[in-house]
């Protein structure tokens, strides 16, 4: 009783509710002067017109009867008044008690109710004893990701939301939240950001810088990370006191220029794992296609361990048996200098030096060119919408205005021996349908995308897409490396390479009788000892306790992993 009372209490404090609150009573006030204006007419038509004789109350029950439709038939009118009238109030009861009182309860009462019920159900504090978490200031792209991450890490989180109602809905559907305002001090405190492991304000430009001297104000000493769109607002966003400002979208086009063929076949380097070097190399063009991974003796000749290769979008386990396609990349592990004596196997083949051609003249779209023009390769840029012009600028060698699914308008930008196409606009859709159109039009170049949703991947893929990064997967490797204190190493959407202690249940065994292969679908790249990294591993390689084992794989092979491990500790 107590907590019902303290519902209505809640619910009519609110400005908004209690005005719903007074159009319920003004209808309800008016339908019952209509119930007794017709309850008045009933008595004079009955006695004037009818000669008969009723009571009040039976009067108001007979307006009841027929304004609800239940026409019980034990009182009528016998003339055409009468019957006239009936019609009247029958068709005004439907309307008004079976059409518009329904409405008008759920409309300004009950819907209110429910979601005031869910408002209060939104916690407004964290667990008094709650540290070490990372405060993240919105649930945008990223968020529901980086959720995920920080729950194979077992790191706390908690999300801010200022609509209660919605904080409400995000605590039912177990997400950690806590309702409160992501510029105010109080909602702060709330959730004991002093004690935070990271604040990660990812909101508009503007309101990012007022989180970080909100946040400085109470935690001067707490790392923060904060997204940032335009470039001119990095600066302010820094000296606002924010340890990291990621310039995603600027990143992302980086990314994507890192993985187009284009002038001479080399490596890309993707990041870095403690003394070694993340990288890819394209076969197309090259004497490695057709070969088996163990022909190619690259270790041999390089010292290079080939971890996997990208086949069409998708990264497979290598195996010495694995035959490298035409469109094949391998991923390779080595240092500087055995990457740079791979260079040297590389650069007399596959020499193209055709623009590469740039879909879409948006952030990603400029950033991508740009980098490419750093690199040396020439790039064409299409862009549909003239407005951009002066944004894009020097950022192409040369700009086409024009739709890029006109086959004209592609033939002009080069696609006839452009050696790559990066698709960069913001609409999945829009991605999607170009990767379609730009492969059966050129079925041998290099498909590089951006999407927007993850749950695009699979579509762009289908479509004739080499590559896919996402803007979301982007922003949450890179917190990620900010959180566990590691280089950056994007190798694609989805894929991960992360290190874990070899687990109890496998210390003794060999690398085929732990099943981790078999049973979750990672490849185990490598055995981090002293701080070093042995990719010599085969299937009889002994997991040793207090060893690293170094894995490449999607999110839910490693969740798989520890399921695996969790199952075999029971």
């Amino acid at each position: 009783m107590k907590f019902l009372v303290s519902q209505l209490a809640y619910f009519l404090s609110e400005g908004e509710v209690r005005r719903n609150v007074r159009a319920l009573v003004q209808y309800l006030i008016f339908l019952a002067a209509v119930i007794a204006l017709y309850t008045v007419l009933f008595h004079v038509i009955m006695v004037r017109v009818e000669g008969q004789d009723h009571s009040w109350l039976t009067g108001l029950y007979w307006v009841l009867v027929v304004m609800s439709t239940l026409g019980l038939g034990d009182i009528t009118f016998q003339t055409d008044i009468g019957r006239l009238f009936s019609l009247i109030v029958l068709l005004s009861g439907i309307l008004l008690l079976l059409v518009l009182l329904p409405f008008v309860f759920i409309r300004f009462f009950y819907a209110p109710w429910l979601e005031a019920r869910i408002r209060m159900r939104a916690p407004r504090e964290v667990p008094a004893n709650m540290t070490g978490h990372v405060l993240i200031c919105a649930w945008d792209s990223i968020a529901p990701g980086l959720v995920e991450r920080l729950k194979v890490h077992q790191i706390p989180y908690v999300v801010l939301e200022p609509d209660a109602a919605k904080a409400g809905a995000m605590h039912d559907d177990g997400i950690q939240v806590v309702a409160g305002d992501i510029e105010s001090v109080a909602a702060y405190r709330s959730v004991h950001v002093e004690r935070a492991r990271l604040v990660f304000a990812n909101a508009e430009d503007t309101t990012n810088t007022n989180i970080v001297l909100t946040v400085r104000e109470i935690a001067p000493q707490v790392p923060i990370a904060s997204l940032v769109m335009s470039l001119d607002s990095i600066d302010v966003l820094e000296l606002s006191g924010a340890n990291h400002v990621l310039p995603l979208s600027q990143r992302l086009g980086e990314q994507l220029a890192n993985r187009v063929n284009a002038g001479h076949a080399r490596c890309h380097v993707v990041g870095r794992y403690l003394d070694l070097l993340v990288a890819e190399f394209p076969v197309h063009n090259t004497p490695l296609r057709g070969r088996t991974l163990r022909e190619t003796r690259l270790r041999e000749y390089t010292q290079t361990s080939i971890v996997g290769v990208w086949e069409r979008g998708r990264l497979v386990p290598a195996y010495a048996d694995l035959r490298l396609s035409e469109y094949s990349v391998p991923v390779v592990l080595g240092t500087t200098r055995q990457i740079a004596k791979l260079d040297e196997l590389l650069v007399i083949y596959d020499a193209n030096e055709s623009p590469v051609v740039v879909l879409g003249g948006g952030k990603v779209g400029r950033a991508a060119a740009r980098s490419l023009k750093r690199q040396g390769i020439p790039v064409h840029l299409v862009e549909k919408n003239r407005d951009l012009r002066d944004r894009i600028g020097d950022a192409a060698d040369q700009l086409f205005i024009g739709d890029a699914a006109d086959r004209d308008v592609l033939a002009r930008a080069g696609l006839d021996h452009a050696p790559s196409v990066l698709l960069t606009t913001h609409d999945d859709a829009t991605n999607i349908y170009l990767a379609v159109y730009c492969r059966r039009l050129k079925p041998d170049v290099r498909l590089v995308s951006r999407i927007t949703h993850e749950k695009n991947m699979e579509a762009v893929l289908r479509a004739g897409a080499d590559f896919v990064l996402s803007y979301a997967s982007l922003g949450v490797d890179s917190l990620m490396s900010i959180l566990l204190g590691s280089d950056l190493v994007v190798l694609g959407e989805g894929i991960n390479l992360f290190h874990m202690k070899v687990p109890d249940p496998f210390v003794g065994r060999t690398l085929a009788e732990s099943g981790i292969g078999a049973r979750t679908g990672l490849n185990v790249i490598g055995i981090q000892r002293d701080g070093h990294v042995d990719t010599a591993v085969g299937a009889d390689q002994r997991l040793a306790a207090g060893n690293q084992l170094v894995m490449l794989g999607s999110r839910e092979q490693r969740a798989a992993l520890v399921e695996m491990i969790a199952g075999a500790t029971r």
